[in-house]
């Protein structure tokens, strides 16, 4: 439980987890900061806009949904924050009809925010003070509390506890002069990387595609995980004569790529792309984006580690997300939820609540809907 009433906490990262934890903190009364390295809210539930010219001097915009595909909701927990966001228009569902030849949806329904994908975590953190743009480099403990490092310089504010809600290679070096034993676990927690392909495309009236309904495919065999018709996904826009792709590689053929650079993964995933769909492409604009850490693996929790959260209460450290294994989106939100709880102590929750919070990790089931 956290030692002030009121207490000043920094969460490093903006993702869900973050955005989740940093929300119930400041909803208790503390004063609650958000670091991330990005230009915002989201993490993997990313969305790219784009901007290119045309040869006749027109400027030409779009956005494409290049992180999490979507997400299932299994826990009454996560079931419950949906509804509440769906009501107020923040979630949408989303039942994609499949190309023909694809493998089934490992689960049903899907969710995604509207009307991009970072708009939930967004919605999240509107009373939150954040900072964009700041890659926090190390984690000083000094008297006066916890100190945020960004490059030559720190954050001039001290804090009384601090919350982790990173990848694990980018938390194992910040809770290494800390918590050794942590950060130790957190460098062998072996993500999944990923490269996406997002790109808007003229279609040809004539060509075989135009005809096509479908939204999305995962293909069976060969380099592509997801193909995906952005333009046809809730509260997305459509626009005359253009198709809007999304392609996410297999986690092997990124880690086998992982290196390339990234004209020579654009010309792949477009030709991949292209022999899946039988017809070539004919690019406006597209570009490639690597994700390092895309996937969690499946629980693999190791001895000292709760359920779902790391909290040391005498240090005012806590780590949650995806270094508790593979429940995508899911699996960060009730994450964050029992990190809070211990945080909190939760005094008006049951027993049986707060234990269920703490054993979130392990109610969810694993799935791959949430990657890239």
């Amino acid at each position: 439980m956290l030692k002030r009433q009121t207490a000043s906490i920094a969460v490093i990262g903006a993702g869900l987890a973050g955005a989740v934890c940093a929300q119930a903190l400041r909803e208790a009364g503390h004063a609650v900061q958000v670091f991330d390295k990005a230009r915002g809210a989201g993490g993997r539930l990313a969305t790219r806009r784009m901007e290119w010219a045309t040869d006749d001097g027109q400027t030409h915009r779009a956005r494409l949904d290049h992180g999490a595909v979507g997400f299932t909701a299994r826990h009454a927990a996560f079931q419950d924050a949906i509804s509440h966001a769906m009501a107020d228009g923040w979630v949408a569902p989303w039942s994609p009809e499949l190309a023909p030849d694809s493998l089934p949806l490992e689960a049903s329904p899907l969710y995604v925010p509207t009307p991009d994908m970072p708009a939930w975590c967004r919605h999240l953190l509107a009373d939150v003070d954040t900072h964009w743009s700041v890659s926090v480099d190390r984690l000083l403990r000094e008297a006066t509390g916890w100190r945020v490092g960004t490059g030559d310089g720190l954050y001039p504010d001290a804090f009384d506890a601090v919350v982790m809600a990173v990848p694990p290679a980018q938390a194992a070096p910040l809770l290494q002069p800390h918590h050794e034993d942590w950060a130790r676990f957190a460098s062998l927690v072996p993500m999944q990387p990923c490269w996406t392909l997002m790109g808007v495309a003229a279609v040809d009236a004539q060509a075989p595609s135009s005809g096509r309904s479908w939204s999305a495919a995962r293909p069976e065999h060969g380099p592509l995980g997801w193909v995906i018709r952005n333009d046809r996904r809730p509260g997305r826009a459509a626009v005359e004569g253009q198709a809007h792709w999304v392609v996410h590689a297999r986690p092997g053929w990124t880690r086998l790529h992982l290196e390339q650079e990234p004209d020579w993964v654009k010309q792949q995933l477009s030709t991949a792309l292209a022999d899946y769909l039988g017809e070539p492409l004919c690019w406006m604009h597209a570009v490639v984006h690597r994700w390092r850490y895309a996937v969690p693996p499946p629980s693999h929790l190791g001895a000292g580690a709760s359920a779902s959260h790391w909290w040391d209460a005498p240090r005012g450290l806590g780590v949650c997300g995806d270094l508790f294994g593979s429940s995508g989106v899911e699996g960060a939100f009730l994450s964050a939820r029992a990190l809070a709880a211990a945080m909190l102590d939760a005094p008006d929750m049951s027993v049986h609540e707060r234990q269920t919070w703490r054993e979130a990790g392990h109610v969810v089931a694993q799935t791959s809907i949430d990657r890239p």
